[in-house]
């Protein structure tokens, strides 16, 4: 009978669970912590429920969606779904209207306040020769030379093309992978008219996928064991034995890269896979949480920066959560990680007093840092695919090959992916 193990409780880990459940296979899911969601958990502040970073999906995640509807999240009561719009602190405002593309995109980028004609120009030319080299990239090279080759300057380069890379691949454009920088332009904003919708989470991360997934998962007649680590893993008659004790036909490693390379060191055939995660390096999120009285707000549910170290800024009051708390997010490498957090958040007042105003007094802030938040998406990486040299041995997670960066769709979908195989399917 088929009985199969999935080591790591984030979403692709429970993606994987959740296949496996939906077709009636025994599973036992085991996560060393003590909480659901990985990279993307909850975390309580001050009595407050937030998440260890601010998360935006957006309408292309179509497996994400489709995974929440199936465990009985409600997309769209939980997401705030909102049309394609880059509203920033200077003035600069992009929004593209209910039509199908290119027509959204064309009249966003002919709209936008703050892109001269030429410069909208240039980036319809820019997404047209893209598509009609159906978005290869060949040879990979970085984002900075690719819009460098295009002329992709100005506003045009600092309000729209860096901001999504950095937003989408979590790595600077310097060292980006044009790639699948592409690969996110291609789905994000040439698919259907709702591909390239912002989906902004009205509640905490758990309630969104996690948590319904582990009552499908139990309901199903799986079982999740949270404070359990995988330290051990050997390959026996008809499958692998977990910690010295339990017997399973297949397993699916779905924890973070790092921790799972510390299971394929003790299986030689998996060499290949283990020299490209330890060749990785991560790149940080950081999220500043910032409470303020109830009538602190910003003009819109987020608002961009440039020109400091301030990249995004969530006004968490306008999308469900306490008024007058603040989400700001700095992706990626940077300049930054050389302050101190208290130095962070008084530069974060100073950047937010320039464009806002004066403030009222804090009244509390929490300073979230994923240090490998996910791994660095940069030019010709090399990632391990997720099926192995050992039949009934997958990998899972954002990390693994595939067109996507380190998002929560990617993982999903390369989880749905270790699900079915782990099937035999």
């Amino acid at each position: 009978m088929t009985r199969v193990a999935v080591v790591g409780a984030g979403w692709a880990g429970l993606a994987a669970a959740v296949t496996l459940a939906e077709r009636g296979v025994p599973v036992t899911v085991f996560e060393a912590s003590r909480s659901l969601g990985g990279r993307a958990r909850r975390v309580t502040v001050d009595g407050v429920d937030l998440d260890n970073g601010q998360h935006v999906l957006i309408g292309a995640y179509r497996q994400c969606l489709r995974l929440m509807r199936l465990v009985g999240a409600d997309p769209e009561r939980l997401l705030l779904r909102v049309p394609l719009e880059l509203r920033f602190a200077d003035g600069f405002h992009l929004r593209a209207p209910r039509l199908p593309y290119p027509f959204n995109l064309g009249a966003a980028l002919l709209g936008a306040k703050g892109l001269t004609f030429s410069e909208a120009a240039r980036a319809v030319r820019f997404m047209a020769s893209l598509r009609l080299r159906n978005f290869k990239v060949e040879p990979d090279r970085t984002v900075a030379q690719l819009l460098d080759e295009r002329r992709q300057t100005g506003a045009l380069r600092s309000h729209l093309w860096e901001p999504l890379c950095v937003s989408a691949l979590n790595t600077p454009v310097a060292s980006a992978s044009a790639q699948v920088f592409a690969n996110v332009l291609r789905d994000g904003l040439t698919g259907s008219r709702e591909a390239s919708d912002f989906l902004i989470a009205r509640s905490d991360l758990g309630k969104i996928f996690p948590e319904p997934a582990a009552e499908y998962i139990r309901a199903h007649g799986g079982e999740i064991r949270l404070g359990e680590a995988v330290r051990r893993l050997a390959r026996v008659h008809g499958g692998f034995r977990v910690n010295d004790a339990i017997e399973f036909s297949s397993i699916v490693i779905a924890c973070a890269p790092q921790h799972a390379g510390q299971l394929l060191v003790q299986l030689p055939e998996l060499a290949d896979a283990l020299s490209r995660i330890n060749a990785f390096s991560y790149e940080p999120i950081v999220t500043f949480y910032l409470q303020y009285p109830e009538t602190v707000s910003l003009p819109s549910p987020m608002l961009g920066f440039t020109g400091g170290i301030l990249q995004w800024v969530f006004d968490r009051g306008r999308i469900g959560g306490p008024k007058g708390l603040l989400a700001a997010v700095i992706s990626a490498s940077g300049p930054h990680e050389a302050l101190s957090k208290d130095s962070l958040v008084s530069r974060i007042e100073s950047e937010l007093r320039a464009a806002l105003g004066p403030l009222p007094a804090l009244r509390w802030s929490q300073v979230i840092t994923e240090k490998r938040a996910t791994f660095s998406c940069r030019a010709g990486v090399e990632r391990p695919r997720g099926t192995t040299p050992l039949p009934g041995l997958l990998l899972a997670g954002d990390y693994v090959a595939g067109d996507y960066p380190g998002t929560l769709e990617a993982a999903v979908r390369i989880g749905l992916e270790a699900g079915t195989k782990a099937t035999g399917s």
